[in-house]
C-alpha cells in the first residue's frame, strides 16, 4: 500500500493556527461579541462597560488585530475598533470543511 503524500503549505498552516487560536479565547469572543453589537467602537467603551484592565484589553485588540479579525482606524486620539466580517465568514467556512471531512 502506498502512502499519501502530504504537502503542507507551513506559512499557510501558522497564520491560520494563529486565526483560530485568537478566536478560541474566551474573553476574546467576549470581546468581538461586544464589537459585533456595537459595529465599531473604541478601546476605551470596551474595557469600561466590560469592566477590564485597560492593558489587558488592549493585549487581546492586538490579538485580534494581528490575526486579521478586528479593523482598526483612528479618529483624533481614539482608536476605533470593527469586525473584519469576511474574516470571519472565511474561518467558519473552513472549520465547517475540516468538520465535514472529519466525518467520511
Amino acid at each position: 500500500m502506498r502512502k499519501a503524500k502530504v504537502n503542507i503549505n507551513t506559512e499557510k498552516l501558522q497564520v491560520s493556527s494563529e486565526v483560530l487560536r485568537a478566536l478560541a479565547h474566551p474573553l476574546r469572543m467576549k470581546i468581538l461579541e461586544f464589537i459585533d453589537k456595537h459595529k465599531t467602537i473604541n478601546v476605551n467603551k470596551i474595557y469600561n462597560t466590560l469592566k477590564l484592565e485597560q492593558s489587558i484589553t488592549s493585549q487581546h485588540l492586538r490579538i485580534l488585530r494581528l490575526a486579521g479579525i478586528v479593523i482598526t482606524h483612528r479618529e483624533g486620539k481614539f482608536i476605533h475598533y470593527s469586525i473584519d466580517y469576511s474574516k470571519i465568514q472565511n474561518v467558519l467556512k473552513a472549520v465547517d470543511s475540516f468538520l465535514e471531512v472529519d466525518k467520511h
